[in-house]
């Protein structure tokens, strides 16, 4: 019987180091915030990794297409379900991951017995008047991840994910030494496109690597952006409806990224 915690700890363990290798190779995702609204960023080569959520809520995620599908829904039903019984002004991105998201990952991944999510979310949830936005990552094992503004840690007006924790490390690091909050559309677009390039690379660098110079990240962005789709997205400060979501043609991205 002394044994049992500790094959629990284990299958924990491996269970842990399985999921963050089939999460390994994916593509990251960068969620900034700029002049007028949120833009989400990404470059995919098989299937749509950004969605609309709530009326000021998005979402971007890798892993496994059937988790990411069944978190989608969820999200969904739950936000609806929210705004129906009380009202949109009350649908709170905190909320939906705090108690309903978080939750039923955390037991997902600890009953051992079980299949648990291949998925690594990033929210991002479009201030309302002067309040800030808020990036929200929330992770396999229900652990959440804020961009900041409470408990001593400074606001950060963006969010990032990515398949490895160095590719994300990489990709806070670069933001941090940005300005991005008064950008147009087409410059948050470029410094979008260069973070993605600093955490793909990432992605197969050792975990101590630099940060890439502007040069090879630019070099990189050119050569991924010949075989894989732009796929973006912006939450409107200045949206005609109650709903802000917009996706952005590839085209039309791309017009401005070459």
């Amino acid at each position: 019987m002394h044994e049992e915690p500790f094959r629990w700890v284990e299958a924990i363990a491996n269970r842990r180091e399985y999921i963050e290798d089939q999460l390994a190779p994916g593509s990251p995702i960068v969620a900034l915030g700029f002049r007028d609204g949120i833009l989400l960023f990404t470059l995919s080569r098989e299937r749509q990794k950004i969605f609309e959520i709530y009326d000021r809520i998005a979402l971007g995620g890798i892993g496994h297409p059937g988790d990411l599908e069944r978190l989608r829904l969820t999200a969904i039903e739950l936000a609806s379900t929210e705004g129906f019984a009380r009202s949109a002004d009350d649908v709170a991105l905190r909320r939906l991951a705090n108690y309903s998201l978080s939750p039923a990952l955390k037991a997902a991944f600890e009953q051992i017995y079980g299949p648990p999510f291949l998925a690594r979310l990033l929210f991002a949830e479009l201030g309302r008047g002067a309040a800030p936005n808020l990036f929200l990552r929330l992770d396999y094992d229900g652990s959440i991840r804020t961009n900041g503004g409470s408990f001593a840690r400074t606001f950060e007006d963006f969010g990032v994910i990515a398949g490895k924790q160095n590719a994300i490390t990489q990709m806070e690091s670069f933001l941090r030494a940005q300005k991005h909050s008064g950008l147009s559309l087409a410059d948050t677009l470029h410094l979008a496109a260069r973070t993605w390039s600093v955490g793909h690379l990432a992605l197969s660098a050792e975990p101590d690597a630099a940060l890439p110079d502007a040069a090879r990240a630019e070099e990189h962005l050119r050569e991924q952006l010949a075989h894989a789709s732009v796929e973006a997205a912006v939450l409107e400060k200045d949206a005609p409806l109650a709903a802000t979501y917009r996706a952005l043609a590839d085209d039309e991205v791309r017009a401005i990224l070459l």
